[in-house]
């Protein structure tokens, strides 16, 4: 049983295949994932990467940046490869015009005509979803509740970026490039795999309550019947006028028996705060502050570790609001040595999704 690595900082597409090519030479793939900056062309690559592995399932997206086993880079593209003895089977479906509307429906009817089995009967220890989606389409809060009506199967990934250009993404699968639209695939690994969700935040005791919301534009117009942005400051402590400065190291979550999904503010608009992830009217948020990324995340693993009895394999979906911190306090280096012993990919992301939709957060696949 395999799991196997490559990555690749060539500067044209086809160098960058080729050296992907020639480090999987050896493994008979039955599934291969890779993360590539938007500095290689998006058409390009997926057709390259298509016609490289022939007979795999070759699906991936564009980063703001990339991870492989012990570094985070830049500019590069990273990938991971499945031999047959360590991916029983796995199908791959792409989801279009999401703006429009969202329907499931056909993917998962060739989910179960694939594995015969019905969506709704596969077991969650068995079967693994990833999704990768256009991560400026705004939709994935409804992509997550549509796949959660469909099966208890659990779905895992990252919405697509651009290099924090916050202009176009891109998910490639089937040789071809998408945008406003979502990559599913549905795995059956042959070992046991677990699923990580790591934040480093700790609640501050002051609760907002969303008492008004449009939730279509992640806006909070109203906190506890203030204005958002005069009750956000109020709880922070902070004139209005300091407030946005305070977004990345203060956050908002949902907190969950004890576990925070995260909501990143973005930007203040009049007297609304707009947010990376929706809101509804009634839901209290708590008032967050990071505590230490490093440590968090190492526990994190070794608890996972402990878990499966080793770890074979890690595909990390990063927000990329978590890169600018370690950019900011010098811990790049740090971070990126915490899967320095483990074949590792992956990329950061402008949201992480399991079970839901979050953000400055890294949700993981380890498997044993």
């Amino acid at each position: 049983m395999s799991i196997s690595i490559a990555s690749s900082g060539e500067a044209t597409v086809e160098q960058a295949v080729q050296d992907l090519f020639g480090a999987f030479s050896s493994v008979s793939i039955e599934m291969l994932v890779y993360f590539a900056s938007t500095r290689f062309d998006p058409e390009e690559i997926s057709a390259r990467m298509h016609a490289a592995f022939p007979g795999a399932a070759v699906f991936g997206c564009s980063t703001a940046g990339e991870i492989v086993s012990g570094s985070l880079l830049k500019g590069s593209v990273v990938a991971m490869a499945f031999d047959r003895e360590s991916m029983l089977d796995v199908k791959v479906d792409v989801v279009t015009n999401l703006k429009r509307k969202i329907n499931l429906s056909e993917s998962f009817r060739s989910f179960e005509q694939h594995f015969g089995e019905a969506a709704n009967e596969m077991k969650p220890s068995q079967y693994l979803g990833i999704i990768l989606i256009d991560g400026m389409c705004g939709v994935e809060e409804k992509v997550m509740d549509a796949i959660g009506d469909k099966t208890n199967v659990i779905f895992i990934g990252g919405s697509a970026a651009d290099d924090l250009r916050f202009r176009k993404t891109h998910v490639y699968a089937n040789g071809r490039s998408y945008s406003d639209a979502a990559v599913l695939a549905l795995l059956k690994p042959a070992a046991t795999f677990d699923l990580v969700k790591t934040q480093s935040v700790r609640e501050m005791g002051a609760e907002l309550v969303v008492t008004k919301a449009n939730e279509g534009k992640r806006e909070i117009i109203e906190f506890n019947n203030k204005p958002a942005s005069i009750a956000y400051a109020e709880a922070l402590g902070v004139p209005v006028h300091e407030l946005a400065a305070c977004f990345p190291s203060h956050p908002l979550g949902l907190v969950i028996d004890g576990e925070p999904y995260i909501r990143s503010p973005t930007h203040i608009s009049g007297d609304s705060v707009l947010f990376q992830c929706s809101s509804v009217k009634g839901m209290p948020l708590s008032l967050l502050e990071l505590t230490n990324l490093i440590d968090d995340t190492r526990d994190a693993l070794e608890r996972s570790k402990a878990r499966l009895g080793g770890i074979s394999g890690v595909i990390v979906f990063n927000c990329a609001h978590r890169a600018l911190e370690l950019e900011y306090k010098k811990l790049t280096r740090a971070y990126g040595e915490l899967f320095a012993d483990v074949p590792t990919i992956g990329f950061n992301s402008y949201g992480e999704q399991c079970i839901g939709h979050m953000n400055q957060t890294a949700t993981m696949i380890v498997f044993r």
